[in-house]
């Protein structure tokens, strides 16, 4: 049994099969063609942070792998609260097939994981979200075929998709260029991998148009992620001057790509004229969710499809 709490716990050849799976399954789906590998399976979704494409992607995923979802809210099950996170874990993991938690800290997934009879996934915590990345990287291949070799700019905070960023960077083999205001810097400890390794494929930069230099991709997120929001104020005088311009994406390879894992605040972090902008791939990436967490339940509860 495997679980999926941070882009590490899966190999590179892993990762391989996956985006050769969601390619299989996503043609699927835009064919109409009905594919239920998981009929008669339950993913049980916790969410004590609110969302809206992590919900989607997976519910209606789950159904179109023919399984079946419950739905938690905080006023459902409250982690830790109500009863111990391992008492909760027993008893879900005896009732469902699949886990998927988005919630504060990592922590609590990980003590959920270790008393879970089935595979867990991380839909979201504060240190990692490495479903966005697996859809983030999925379409990178989609457009520009493999990342291999390839330079990714972020440019915002060093939080949660920063950390999971370094970490695929190291297991896949590409460059990232990070430039966060001082004081949002990535944590080392968090960004390396599950054996205390620190990933060495990233570099930072002060200044974020020097990061954007040559490029492949360049991706950024909201200033004040959830559960930060006491410091919005001063977040957007720190982060004031890593805007997604038009300048940076110049600095960018010509053909490069922009992401966003979204939701987006024009003229924040990004500016509309990029998001909305003819390098932009913030829909298909928004999709893509769904296909490549499609594969990876499938993985998990399967293991490899011949």
């Amino acid at each position: 049994m495997k679980h999926y709490l941070q882009f590490t716990d899966l190999t590179a050849d892993e990762y391989a099969y996956l985006f050769e799976r969601a390619a299989i399954i996503k043609k699927k789906f835009k064919s109409y063609e009905k594919y239920h590998p998981l009929a008669d399976r339950t993913l049980a979704m916790i969410f004590e942070k609110a969302s809206t494409r992590t919900r989607v992607s997976f519910e209606a995923g789950m159904y179109q792998l023919g399984g079946s979802v419950v739905h938690l809210t905080t006023g459902d099950s409250q982690l830790g609260r109500a009863e111990p996170i391992e008492d909760s874990a027993k008893v879900i993991s005896r009732m469902t097939d699949l886990v998927m938690i988005r919630t504060f800290e990592q922590t609590k997934i990980e003590r959920f994981a270790a008393h879970s009879r089935v595979p867990v996934i991380n839909g979201l915590t504060n240190e990692y979200h490495p479903c966005q990345i697996l859809a983030d990287i999925f379409t990178y291949i989609e457009h520009r075929g493999s990342i291999a070799g390839k330079t990714v700019a972020w440019v915002g905070d060093g939080n949660n998709m920063a950390n999971t960023w370094v970490q695929a960077a190291a297991l896949l083999g590409f460059k990232v260029n990070v430039s966060t205001p001082r004081g949002y810097e990535i944590d080392e400890k968090l960004a390396s991998d599950a054996q205390g390794v620190s990933a060495s494929s990233y570099q930072f930069y002060s200044n974020p148009l020097e990061a954007c230099k040559s490029a492949d991709l360049v991706t950024t997120d909201v200033w004040t992620s959830m559960g930060y929001e006491a410091e919005n104020e001063a977040r957007k005088k720190a982060f004031a001057d890593w805007c997604v311009d038009a300048e940076m994406m110049a600095a960018a390879k010509p053909d490069a790509l922009f992401m966003h894992c979204l939701p987006a605040h024009r003229g924040e972090e990004v500016e509309a004229e990029v998001i909305d902008g003819p390098q932009s791939v913030v829909w298909d990436e928004a999709e893509n969710r769904m296909h490549v967490q499609k594969a990876l339940m499938e993985y998990l509860l399967l293991g490899r499809v011949a």
